[in-house]
């Protein structure tokens, strides 16, 4: 019986062993370019005629634009958090943003979430990361511990573009980068770093003799703030009259070219045509609200607000796929997709494998290539804290929301007639809103509150910690009596 059950384990290894030898050229690689606080019309492909994006652009006419693209969150750490687990990030109660904390073992993506990556690990593909990670600094929530190969980039929310540029903005703004667990290097502008390394890796994992098929996480900080761009790119933009939409700009420029890096590294490698691109912002672009009121670089229209807002222009992003191989050029798509997605369509392409009930995507494939009609979600929706009452659900036809910004409030909006939400109908259907209402709570059943506290708040308690900790330390220092040696 022993030995029946070891050769069956045996066959089986050997098959598996088989089977990735066989097809794993067949398998496409996967490439995920994220940038960060990105204005919804920033890019040529979504009507920008001030900032110059050639490589996105030629990306998005040859392949697949999806018009309702969106993220499960508004703002960064909770939107990569969904996108990276395929999960909203509401089932595991990571609501706020992670603050770079490298001696909390809570601090960080739960250790019971699993990343698509470490699926695709498990299936035979080479993962890595380049750039900002943004869900744990301490040692057991690091990238490589969360199922990447690879490493480049930094642990926390942002950071200086310019190696040796000092900028208020949090300590974590000015932590070193790191290569896997180690120090690297930091010479040149910060997205020309990350682009570059990340082609070598392409160069590099192609040229094994025996290939393993990729995922890599192009995970670009750009153009989250600070305001940084080498002078050239600036210089490019003089037409705007606007100093930090200027740098702004040519902070998008640069992404752009080094999105072009990468692309020419799959065409040498011979790898283009087999690798699906994605491309997408955590979020919408900054907005001027009353916490942050000289945030007014990013363009978002037609949308409304932006990042922290559920409005569209906080949720709605640029959102596109590329593949050769697969998806027909000059396509557009007008159903329901969310970032969550991107991980369902990764495992199917894969042939990893996941329980339902720890996937909430769709995957894509049949509706990019006509297998499938309509829309991929009947519903999406999102929240920002249980106790705080704020949540939004987008249906095809409408949208009911509640959240605490001027001119905003308990919000209903026809959809298919006023997509950029210039009317509220509140109460004007009531049978639609119960609808819609009932989706919500019916999703919200399967979430938790959120465990995480917001960085400031966190922040506050750990500094009252260790100066409570020092307070007492000194008085402990003053009582204990002087001693005396013979």
């Amino acid at each position: 019986m022993f030995l029946s059950r070891f050769y069956k384990s045996v066959l089986l290894v050997l098959t598996l062993l088989f089977h990735f030898s066989v097809f794993a050229d067949e398998r496409p690689n996967i490439v995920v370019i994220l940038a960060d606080d990105l204005g919804y019309k920033d890019l040529g492909f979504t009507g920008s005629s001030e900032i110059k994006t050639p490589v996105l652009d030629k990306l998005a006419n040859d392949g697949i634009i999806f018009d309702n693209g969106y993220v499960t969150h508004p703002y960064c750490g909770p939107s990569r958090a969904g996108l990276l687990t395929g999960r909203y990030q509401a089932r595991f109660g990571m609501e706020n943003n992670v603050s770079y904390s490298p001696y909390d073992k809570y601090m960080g993506l739960p250790l019971d979430q699993t990343t698509f990556a470490k699926r695709l690990q498990q299936v035979g593909y080479h993962t890595s990361i380049f750039g900002k990670w943004h869900l744990g600094g301490a040692p057991h929530f690091q990238p490589n511990k969360r199922g990447f190969d690879y490493f480049y980039g930094f642990l926390d929310g942002g950071h200086n573009y310019m190696p040796g540029e000092v900028t208020v903005g949090g300590k974590g703004y000015l932590l070193p980068l790191m290569r896997n667990t180690k120090v690297a290097e930091f010479d040149e502008y910060l997205t020309t770093a990350l682009s570059k390394d990340a082609a070598r890796y392409i160069q590099k994992q192609t040229q094994k003799p025996k290939s393993q098929p990729f995922l890599m996480y192009l995970s670009y900080n750009a153009p989250h703030a600070p305001l940084q761009a080498p002078k050239s790119y600036i210089d490019k933009y003089k037409h705007i009259k606007n100093k930090k939409r200027r740098i702004y700009a040519a902070m998008i420029d640069a992404m752009d070219e080094g999105i072009g890096l990468v692309v020419e590294s799959l065409k040498q490698a011979g790898q283009f045509d087999n690798t699906l691109i994605f491309f997408l912002s955590d979020n919408g672009g900054v907005y001027p609200e009353e916490w942050m009121p000289n945030a007014n670089w990013a363009d978002n229209s037609p949308y409304r607000r932006g990042k922290v807002a559920l409005l569209e222009g906080g949720i709605k992003v640029p959102f596109i796929a590329h593949w050769p191989n697969k998806i027909k050029k000059g396509q557009r798509f007008d159903g329901l997709v969310s970032a969550l997605d991107i991980a369902a369509t990764s495992l199917a392409l894969a042939g990893a494998k996941a329980p339902a009930s720890e996937i909430d995507g769709v995957n894509l494939l049949p509706y990019v290539t006509g297998q499938k009609n309509g829309s991929p979600h009947q519903a999406l929706y999102w929240r920002l804290e249980e106790a705080s009452d704020l949540w939004a659900v987008r249906t095809m036809e409408s949208k009911y929301m509640r959240q605490t910004l001027p001119g905003v409030g308990r919000s209903f909006f026809d959809m298919q007639n006023d997509p950029t939400e210039q009317h509220n109908i509140v109460d004007q259907y009531p049978a639609k809103q119960a609808e819609l209402a009932e989706l919500w709570n019916r999703w919200n059943k399967h979430n938790i509150n959120s465990v995480l506290d917001q960085s400031w708040e966190y922040k506050k308690v750990r500094d009252d910690f260790y100066d409570d900790l020092y307070k007492r330390r000194q008085q402990a220092a003053q009582e204990l009596k002087p001693y005396t040696i013979h």
